[in-house]
């Protein structure tokens, strides 16, 4: 968390919040570990003065393009957040990065428990060049997730997670993907017929679509839940099958849903509609 959907939802609330063309005034850095590269002297040097004048995604990274060629990578990671606020907005706890705009505002970026990392580069591919297709893309094709499976020998839902694989999967919408194309998330990547290849494509781009459509899950009400950066809640909790559900009824063929271990991650699946064999 958060995944590709709540990804997108913060990049389009803060285009809709009018963030690009706003120029950088000032850079507080409270927490030096959160910057990866440069060093944080060097970060604030460069990043003042700058405008913003892109902001887009690859993977689960939030990208802003700025003046001078230069490009700000965000990974918010397990429980980072970014909150547009006020000028005269108090600094909050887990406040370890604010950026002061020249309209009046602050971005911050709010982080409890600090997995979050900053990364401000010239060329956003040695941050992101090996990351896989994004699934939501046109070249993102049937054909391209078979060419893709046929390489690979591996249980299906870490191969799923894996960033160099496909771009943008996390925990809640590997197990949603896997619950809609019938297949177990252990079974191994090299016994899936083509229509099970054709029925995990669609999967995967229909719970993404989804999310992305609800602005994003957010699973509880603590502050490490997501947030878009106005600070609202995503709808999508309400859309999932199986995350999160254990011991309630498959809504399909209403076999209770069972929680298992897979790669030291949570996972939701049905056994009747997602048999390993």
């Amino acid at each position: 968390m958060p995944e590709l959907p709540e990804v997108q939802t913060v990049i389009a609330d803060l285009i809709e919040s009018e963030l690009i063309g706003c120029k950088l005034t000032g850079i507080d850095v409270h927490d030096a570990r959160i910057v990866t590269e440069p060093a944080p002297a060097q970060f604030r040097r460069r990043l003042l003065g700058k405008n913003i004048t892109n902001i887009h995604r690859r993977g689960k990274y939030i990208i802003f393009d700025l003046t001078g060629k230069l490009h700000l990578l965000i990974h918010l990671r397990m429980s980072g957040h970014l909150y547009l606020v006020p000028k005269t907005s108090l600094r909050q706890a887990h406040d370890h990065i604010i950026l002061h705009l020249d309209d009046g505002r602050k971005l911050r970026y709010h982080d409890p428990r600090k997995f979050g990392r900053f990364f401000l580069v010239d060329h956003p591919q040695k941050i992101v060049g090996k990351l896989g297709p994004e699934p939501l893309s046109d070249s993102f094709t049937g054909k391209k997730l078979t060419q893709m499976i046929s390489t690979r020998k591996r249980m299906l839902k870490p191969l799923l997670l894996d960033q160099t694989f496909i771009a943008g999967l996390g925990n809640i919408y590997t197990d949603e993907a896997l619950w809609r194309a019938h297949l177990h998330p252990c079974r191994n990547s090299a016994t899936l017929a083509d229509i099970d290849i054709k029925r995990l494509y669609r999967a995967i781009r229909l719970v993404l679509r989804s999310g992305i459509k609800n602005k994003g899950t957010t699973l509880g009400g603590g502050e490490t839940g997501f947030n878009s950066s106005t600070g609202k809640q995503g709808d999508n909790r309400s859309k999932l099958k199986v995350f999160r559900r254990v011991n309630l009824p498959c809504p399909h063929c209403r076999t209770i849903i069972r929680r298992i271990v897979v790669g030291q991650r949570s996972t939701f699946f049905c056994e009747k509609c997602q048999p390993l064999n």
